[in-house]
């Protein structure tokens, strides 16, 4: 098992895990898009104790939907997502994007996929360039 580490935009919070992760979903419900900002969320669930943080805890703020399961956690300084421990305390969730190395652990599925942005099935079709597309 190897070690994975993770930080904010602006560097400030920084932290490492295990390479141990459980399950890794691509989360396409109303509340994820808007905690995200993206087409998605992008998860994945490890054991509540796997994060040692590096620097920066104390940056980190989390917002809890009143009346929900749902959490956002992110730096207080840049406003980049970041791990946080579920409502339920049974598991470390760890926004895909704060990630610097690459984990193991494949996705596993795309869920409430009925709730997807209308416009991501055409997205997806788009070109992909590596880069700026060229000017038109």
């Amino acid at each position: 098992m190897g070690l994975i580490r993770g930080s904010c935009l602006c560097e400030q919070v920084r932290f490492e895990l295990d390479d141990n992760f459980s399950r890794f979903h691509f989360c396409h419900c109303s509340q994820c898009r808007k905690a995200s900002g993206a087409a998605h969320g992008a998860n994945f669930f490890t054991e509540p104790g796997n994060i040692r943080w590096l620097s920066g805890r104390e940056l980190v703020q989390r917002f809890d939907v009143p009346g929900r399961t749902i959490t956002n956690a992110f730096c207080g300084c840049c406003g980049s997502g970041l791990p946080y421990l579920s409502s339920s305390g049974t598991a470390l969730v760890v926004q895909a994007g704060c990630l610097d190395d690459t984990p193991t652990c494949a996705p596993h599925s795309n869920i409430f996929w009925a709730e997807r942005a209308p416009w991501y099935d055409a997205a997806i079709a788009c070109e992909h360039h590596d880069g700026f597309p060229p000017e038109q």
